[in-house]
């Protein structure tokens, strides 16, 4: 496309020239004006012996102006290529550049998202180590009150039992409601022996009592007895019971001050309803109850 309009140019200028020269020769007087194309300077006035030196000058100068043209129009051609291509380096250049810094800022995007996700990921972990150790130190904390609270309860209960124990009373008389019908080595044909104890007469199913704390070391039929309880106290002392009509303890349990260990019976060798009490000092030979009983702060 350059090239045509070059060419177009040129043939336009020639045209120009042409009509130049013959303007010249027609002043001159001369009617036919010959052109050598590529003819410059004198040779081309020998090559044209019909032209004055005045038209031959002018001819050459026209060519002249001409082969200038051309040089000019190639010039400019030359720099409008280094234009274009100067261009064409700098929009590449600019391409380069943008993609560049687009890279560069999806990176950047990428490093910030990047970021952005671990971020998240160690608060959720932080978060769930955090609940854990709540969890775990809210459990203890229950555990501790629960320990707690069963060291209350159980410290409240030993309290209790220690009031009990203190507001119990500390020796009882065997029964209720009684009145005394034999006495210690009271002799009569009921005995084989001297009455060995004291005889608490009250009705059947009175209940019997165990006159001070201890432990009971026998719960069972005694020949002339009948059924017979003994404890065994604190200082060794022995008491017994007899001829009652039913157990309410067992050998091994352990009793307090007024605590029921039978009923008032007929079992064993008796002629009327009572409990036969007897007091056996570290296990051995029977004593009398009543003084006894007096050095205790009772009077039966």
């Amino acid at each position: 496309m350059a090239k045509h309009r070059f060419s177009r140019r040129g043939f336009t200028r020639r045209n120009n020239l042409l009509g130049l020269t013959a303007a010249l020769a027609a002043a001159a007087g001369t009617t036919t004006v010959a052109l050598a194309s590529s003819a410059t300077g004198p040779a081309a006035a020998n090559d044209n012996p019909g032209l004055s030196a005045a038209q031959a000058d002018a001819l050459t100068a026209a060519r002249i102006d001409r082969r200038d043209l051309g040089s000019r129009d190639m010039s400019r051609i030359d720099l409008s290529l280094a234009a274009a291509q100067k261009a064409a380096v700098s929009n590449a250049n600019k391409q380069r550049t943008d993609k560049l810094a687009a890279a560069a800022t999806l990176t950047q995007r990428r490093a910030l998202a990047l970021a952005a996700a671990k971020a998240a990921a160690a608060k959720k972990a932080a978060d769930s180590a955090k609940a854990l150790a709540a969890a775990k130190a809210d459990a203890v904390t229950k555990a501790a009150a629960i320990a707690q609270q069963a060291a209350i309860a159980k410290q409240a209960e030993v309290a209790k039992q220690a009031a009990i124990a203190a507001a119990a009373p500390k020796i009882v008389l065997p029964t209720t409601g009684y009145h005394l019908t034999a006495r210690f080595n009271q002799a009569g044909g009921r005995w084989a022996h001297k009455h060995t104890g004291l005889d608490f007469a009250a009705p059947i199913g009175t209940p019997v009592l165990s006159v001070m704390a201890g432990q009971v070391i026998q719960a069972d039929w005694a020949g002339a007895y009948g059924r017979q309880v003994k404890v065994r106290h604190a200082d060794g002392t022995v008491t017994s019971y007899a001829h009652m009509s039913e157990f309410d303890v067992s050998v091994g349990d352990s009793v307090q001050a007024g605590t029921m260990v039978g009923r008032i019976g007929v079992t064993g060798n008796t002629t009327g309803p009572h409990v036969h009490f007897e007091v056996l000092p570290g296990g051995g030979a029977p004593i009398d109850p009543e003084p006894w009983l007096r050095d205790h702060g009772l009077n039966p």
